[in-house]
């Protein structure tokens, strides 16, 4: 219980969002976009967890759901996978909604919304805009500038996003007024100077104290590291045992093993960090 705890938090005005969804007959569409929302997030944690990053914590906000950490160290590539996780997984959900009315038209009133919102969550995160995925996406192509540029470069391209989105609100006055645009872009706004990520599996030998499992993995010895971050286990201590050629060559500890990928050897092979 005290996990789920660390790992899924409320903001308070979730819920006052929620309460007021209800009373006014549109629940069902705000908890689609929640379990929308948490899909989405769910699977940015899961390809960073290929890359050696975890889940610190899911935060359910009042416009959707962000996760907590640092992507600080994480290659350029491995970083782009992550972030295109989160919109490509709503992506695929829309699409097997899709699939679905094809083959089972009479399923189609009853998943459209879900559909509907996994396409929105889709295309809303493609937005140029910071902290969204493509936000971040837009930061990480312009990098080769410079860190500062390209932060710079990103917060003024979101501002941007953020006035359009305001001018279609006061477009939208003259007839019925939405005020999501308006939240949206304030909330955009506000992202410019911040945004969640993910936090990195580090090694703590406090985990000892409690005492914990083993897991010992064969593998061979020209496996790059970054194809063996899948098996690390935050409730177990990694060894592998590397092989070459069916022959034993040594064993690489987690210690180790998370030394060398702190130290940028992420392409190595893993005989290159038998000790």
């Amino acid at each position: 219980m005290e996990l789920i705890k660390e790992k899924l938090r409320v903001h308070p005005l979730f819920l006052a969002v929620g309460a007021l969804s209800a009373l006014t007959g549109t629940l069902i569409l705000f908890l689609a976009a929640v379990l929308a929302a948490i899909e989405h997030e769910c699977a940015h944690a899961f390809v960073a967890r290929r890359y050696g990053y975890t889940l610190d914590r899911v935060v359910l906000m009042p416009y959707g759901a962000v996760i907590g950490g640092d992507l600080t160290g994480i290659g350029r590539r491995a970083e782009f996978a992550v972030l295109a996780a989160g919109p490509l997984c709503n992506l695929l959900t829309g699409i097997f909604f899709v699939a679905l009315w094809w083959m089972y038209p009479e399923t189609y009133p009853y998943t459209e919304l879900a559909a509907t919102v996994s396409f929105s969550l889709f295309f809303v995160n493609l937005l140029p805009a910071y902290p969204l995925d493509g936000g971040r996406i837009l930061r990480l192509l312009l990098r080769p500038l410079g860190e500062k540029k390209a932060r710079i470069a990103g917060m003024v391209v979101t501002f941007a996003v953020s006035a359009a989105i305001l001018g279609y609100f006061v477009w939208s006055c003259f007839s019925v007024p939405n005020f999501s645009a308006l939240i949206f872009a304030a909330l955009l706004a506000a992202g410019a100077f911040g945004g969640g990520s993910y936090g990195r599996i580090t090694f703590s030998p406090k985990r000892f104290n409690a005492g914990v499992e083993e897991r010992r993995m064969a593998v061979d010895g020209r496996m790059k590291a970054c194809d063996a971050l899948r098996f690390l286990r935050e409730d177990r201590y990694l060894t592998l045992l590397v092989f070459e050629g069916g022959e034993f060559m040594g064993e690489i500890s987690e210690e180790e093993f998370l030394k060398a990928l702190g130290t940028g050897g992420y392409d190595a092979p893993l005989s290159s960090l038998l000790p």
